[in-house]
């Protein structure tokens, strides 16, 4: 490693050099990497409503569908707007009650299905279908030009605006979210160490990870816009405390060796043998994230992986090459640390550590019980602002015609009309299903499917399947939609065994079943692949355990929180949360108990080395924690988007939780259970002590 240091320091142009050369396909591949603003299209493919949405698109040549809400219009003016929407690229037909009727066919002699399914009053509603799935960008253009021919009462509902919507908001908002965390990092180094230029160099160099991290993101064709906007944060926050390290390895050898070279070569073994090893436990939390069948949690776990393998690289290489550069303009910027060093703190764990483990004991139970009850949701319009036109649109939607979602249901063609009118029927009396539309829905099996326009039949019949839309007056990923959709399928089974019910709220309700299983193997694998490295670390039996428990201990109260304050959670929070918590905040935990291992292992005692291990040990936790904490807190109070807000939020909140438990709680356990720690693990008693207990063991079974 001293080689490697060594190396560093002499190619130090060069590597600066690369650094920024390669910034420029960096760069390149960020800007060309596809971004995906559909969370619901990482939901497993073999499910059958994702079967459905492939089949929507091979058999009908669409994949979206917008409800477009008319007011105060006369027929021929909305005629007029329907046919400036058709002309949109990407807008496959719109369908609209002229669709099935002549235009000069009064509205009043219209059937009753066809009035109800229509019109309301002064409003009506035809249905917008794309050629084009929702998340696709054809699609989101499509829905930016609607936008620009319709007039102001005039108004563009469904998933597809929402999307839409959440694109155009992340955008404009993920520059803000990297200047909060560069900005409350600098203040936060500023205050925490003793240089204030220093901090600007640990931001460049991590700066440079961020991005090769970013630009590597084209190899994997795309990722979610949640991965996008949290990648430069979250890998600011679980990086920083490296370089920090680094900085302070550096200048302890500069102190002792007076050569500047060699003091960082030197420093750059050490942080190597430390970060590595540190490292690894946030990258196991991330890698835990790919055993979910959900698969947002491998596009975030893949790129934070990643991107804490470049935060370690950038820290032995590029951030050593610059500090050798610039370190004379660093020493000019010193000044004393002006956070305090908390020098009290040891002492007082130390005399109350029987008071603070109960009250470690009793707060389980408040702490669990919130845990339990805190709600997430699952509905995507939730987590965007009531000003969006998707949501407004929504609104009107809801207002207007009692409406909150459409299903889309694919029969086999083969089913006689009698027969799909029976169980259009049957489906139209299910609680909460407003309309059912289709070509035998509408028209009976008195007009003879053949007798109808060619265009109809093409957007609604293929040679295989006839595609309905069922519009419903409850909201996705309610109880009541979801009893919904069970009794349609019970119905729809019962008429045609292969048909299929898909569209938003069926895949939410698929996504409520699926993530319900991911959040338990996630919360497992995590725990166990941290338990392993413990155990590694320490070749211990008993540490994995009382480390593990602490860091849950701190993830239970961060997640039990809501359920006091009554905050809903977004479900990706309730999943990703604690392994992100657990896999970036043990390196706290695993810092103190190295040092309280060395020091027993030198001859001191239980309360000696709880000690200086405490001692020592909290300032670097402090500087790692508000790291963090800054990277992300200001994102959470900024963001609009609730699901990004309400993730930083936790992260944010959940290092201070996890700082204050380690700090608190974990100096308690370990003078506790040291008894067990020592008997269970290797290297924590020294080598004398150890063979006296041998032999005071061969000599009693001597004796007997």
């Amino acid at each position: 490693m001293e080689a490697f240091g060594k190396a560093v320091v002499k190619l130090r142009y060069v590597i600066l050099a690369l650094a920024i050369v390669l910034l420029i396909p960096s760069a390149i591949g960020m800007q060309k990497t596809k971004v995906n603003y559909d969370v619901l299209i990482y939901l497993p493919k073999d499910i059958e409503t994702m079967v459905g949405q492939d089949l929507l698109v091979d058999e009908f040549g669409t994949g979206a569908v917008s409800m477009l809400v008319a007011e105060d219009q006369t027929l021929s003016e909305t005629a007029a707007m329907k046919a400036e929407v058709e002309k949109v690229d990407h807008v496959k037909s719109v369908i609209w009650y002229d669709s099935f009727m002549d235009l000069s066919i009064p509205v009043e002699v219209l059937p009753e299905k066809v009035q109800e399914a229509f019109f309301n009053g002064d409003a009506t509603i035809m249905f917008v279908i794309y050629d084009t799935t929702s998340s696709q960008e054809e699609t989101m253009k499509a829905v930016e030009d609607i936008r620009l021919v319709l007039n102001d009462h005039a108004y563009l509902a469904g998933i597809t605006g929402i999307t839409t919507d959440t694109r155009d908001l992340a955008d404009a908002e993920e520059p803000v979210y990297v200047g909060i965390a560069v900005a409350l990092a600098l203040l936060i180094g500023a205050l925490t160490m003793d240089t204030f230029l220093a901090p600007v160099f640990f931001l460049l160099s991590i700066g440079c990870a961020i991005l090769y991290n970013l630009g590597t993101n084209y190899s994997l064709g795309q990722v979610s816009y949640i991965t996008k906007a949290l990648a430069s944060v979250l890998q600011l926050g679980v990086t920083m405390d490296y370089s920090i390290f680094l900085w302070h390895s550096f200048k302890e050898n500069q102190a002792e060796m007076g050569d500047d070279r060699e003091a960082m070569a030197r420093a750059i073994a050490q942080t190597i043998q430390s970060v590595v090893g540190s490292s690894v436990t946030t990258i196991a939390g991330f890698v835990a994230l790919c055993f979910m069948s959900f698969t947002l949690g491998m596009d975030i776990g893949v790129v934070m992986a990643k991107g804490v393998v470049f935060g370690v690289i950038s820290c032995v290489t590029i951030l050593p090459a610059m500090i050798l550069v610039f370190d004379k303009l660093i020493e000019k910027t010193r000044h004393r640390p002006i956070i305090p060093k908390l020098s009290a703190l040891p002492g007082f764990v130390a005399r109350h550590y029987r008071g603070i483990l109960i009250a470690f004991c009793l707060i389980w139970i408040p702490a669990v019980w919130g845990y339990v009850h805190t709600q997430v949701y699952y509905e995507l319009d939730t987590s965007l602002p009531g000003n969006l036109p998707s949501i407004v649109a929504n609104q009107k939607l809801s207002e207007d015609f009692d409406m909150a979602v459409t299903h889309i249901l694919l029969v086999d063609a083969d089913v006689e009309p009698a027969k799909v009118q029976e169980m259009c029927k049957e489906m139209k009396s299910v609680d909460g299903v407003k309309s059912v539309l289709g070509i035998d829905a509408v028209l009976g099996s008195q007009i003879p499917r053949q007798l109808l326009p060619d265009k109809l039949r093409s957007e609604l019949m293929s040679d295989d399947y006839q595609m309905m839309v069922i519009t419903s007056s409850y909201k996705t990923a309610s109880d009541e939609v979801n009893a919904q959709i069970t009794e349609l399928n019970e119905i729809l089974d019962r008429y045609d065994k292969g048909g299929m019910l898909i569209g938003e709220a069926p895949l939410t309700k698929d996504l409520i079943s699926v993530t319900a299983h991911d959040f338990n193997v996630v919360n497992w694998v995590s725990i166990g692949f941290i338990f392993l490295i413990i155990f590694f670390v320490f070749r211990s039996v008993s540490l994995p355990i009382l480390l593990v428990v602490v860091i849950e201990f701190a993830i239970f109260i961060n997640m039990g929180i809501p359920g006091f304050t009554g905050t809903r959670l977004p479900f990706v929070a309730s999943i990703v949360i604690g392994t992100i918590q657990l896999g970036s905040t043990v390196d706290y935990a695993i810092l103190m108990t190295s040092r309280y291992q060395a020091e027993r292992h030198s001859g001191r005692s239980r309360e000696e080395s709880v000690e200086i291990a405490h001692r020592t040990s909290i300032q670097s936790i402090i500087v790692s924690a508000f790291c963090f904490f800054g990277a992300t807190f200001g994102v959470g109070l900024y963001s609009n988007i609730s699901m990004i807000s309400s993730l930083c939020i936790l992260m944010a909140r959940g290092a201070l939780i996890s700082m204050a438990v380690v700090l608190l709680v974990l100096p308690a356990v370990l003078l506790l259970c040291d008894g067990v720690i020592v008997r269970t693990s290797m290297h924590f008693l020294p080598e004398k002590e150890k063979s006296g207990k041998r032999e005071k063991h061969t000599l009693a079974g001597s004796h007997t």
